[in-house]
């Protein structure tokens, strides 16, 4: 049972190192090669982290807390769940900006802890998830010219 949090970092940073590498590989095959620099680069450096990050992991040299507990699990699966059909399905179904619009306003509206049933709170989340959705175009299209994937709206 003391190995609980180790157990759980290994596993974790673990996971997210394999993701880290599926999507350096990815970046690094798609064509055009332009439309990918930034990927790239983001690609590589979060991989050799994560790599990094599981290593420390697997020689017991990361320093980990008291794990995540069934509670804690409970509280992110809504939240994972989203994200998992925002990454395999509606980046590319909807395009990037629609699905990361409809996915910033769900998570927001799960996780803010606003009451959900006042007017007023339901206003500030379109507020906010417009701004997120300026800035998240300001910088993909906008500053760094980088290729999102493009479908049904844009």
């Amino acid at each position: 049972m003391t190995d609980l949090p180790r157990n759980q970092h290994i596993v974790a940073s673990g996971l997210v190192a394999a993701v880290g590498a599926w999507v350096t590989y990815i970046s690094y095959t798609q064509e055009p090669a332009a439309a990918f620099l930034f990927p790239r680069m983001i690609s590589t450096v979060f991989v050799v982290l994560a790599l990094w990050t599981f290593g420390k992991a697997l020689l017991g040299k990361s320093q980990v807390g008291n794990g995540l507990s069934a509670q804690a699990m409970k509280n992110i699966l809504p939240g994972l769940i989203v994200a998992l059909i925002y990454i395999f399905w509606a980046a590319k179904g909807l395009g990037f900006y629609t699905a990361s619009t409809i996915t910033f306003f769900i998570l927001l509206s799960l996780y803010d802890p606003a009451p959900h049933s006042e007017g007023r709170t339901w206003i500030k989340r379109i507020i906010i998830t417009a701004g997120f959705l300026a800035v998240m175009y300001g910088l993909f299209a906008a500053l760094l010219n980088v290729y999102t994937p493009r479908e049904i709206f844009f």
